[in-house]
């Protein structure tokens, strides 16, 4: 098949290899990546598979795809684009849609005290992940996990049916449509990492751990850099 990959850091390298095992005849989309993100385009040079830094939708696709796959891609794909593979086109969200729709997915479950977190494959279509459900997992939130496991705990997990869902959409799953309680966040740090006063300490310990992700700069209180609770208590008790 012709494939193109739109994709970003360590989760849109571990889809190339995917695909490459597969011998599928792939173009990528991608971003330039600062030090401390796998490259994906450094990975296309190693395998010489071709590739592009322009936004997708505003390409001129190498060539009629039959899947686009969107794996951790940064920007929203146009619907001109979509229609350019009959719609076969998926995405990889870090959320049990439709909560957490946007962005920050894991972030704000982890924040808002959620038992479970989980990921979706779903149709890309012209919403913010709205399409319908190819695939979703469901996968536990350990009590001591920090924003970094988190992550790579879910997008290895995902990754691992990368190949099931791909085989899915070429052949014209329908999917199905999202069904729950809807929630949606912009891009940006949520609450500016910022820890505040009115939360109880359950909260600020959840949300001290949701900011660990090596090397973005941890939680913060009243301008103190807040690597676990009981760092804050300390430093809030010196400051009453």
């Amino acid at each position: 098949m012709n494939i193109i990959l739109c994709g970003y850091n360590w989760s849109g390298c571990k889809a190339l290899k995917i695909l490459c095992g597969m011998g599928h005849n792939i173009f990528v989309y991608t971003h330039k990546s600062p030090y401390y993100i796998p490259s994906l385009e450094d990975y296309c040079k190693e395998l010489d598979i071709d590739y592009s830094l322009q936004n997708i939708s505003d390409s001129v696709l190498p060539f009629i795809p039959d899947v686009i796959a969107s794996i951790y891609y940064r920007y929203i794909i146009d619907e001109k684009i979509i229609n350019t593979c009959n719609k076969k086109i998926f995405n990889l969200h870090p959320s049990l849609l439709p909560k957490y729709r946007g962005c920050s997915s894991l972030a704000w479950a982890y924040i808002n005290g959620d038992n479970e977190v989980g990921y979706t494959y779903h149709y890309v279509n012209k919403g913010i992940d709205t399409g319908k459900v190819i695939l979703q997992k469901k996968i536990p939130l350990e009590s001591f996990d920090n924003g970094s496991t988190l992550y790579n705990k879910i997008m290895f997990y995902a990754l691992e049916d990368f190949g099931e869902v791909l085989k899915l959409v070429s052949e014209g799953f329908p999917g199905y449509n999202q069904i729950g309680k809807t929630s949606y966040h912009k891009r940006g740090c949520p609450y500016n990492g910022e820890i505040k006063e009115t939360w109880d300490d359950n909260k600020i310990n959840r949300f001290i751990k949701t900011m660990i992700f090596p090397p973005m700069k941890p939680a913060t209180y009243k301008g103190e850099k807040i690597y676990n609770i009981n760092e804050f208590k300390k430093i809030r008790n010196d400051m009453k």
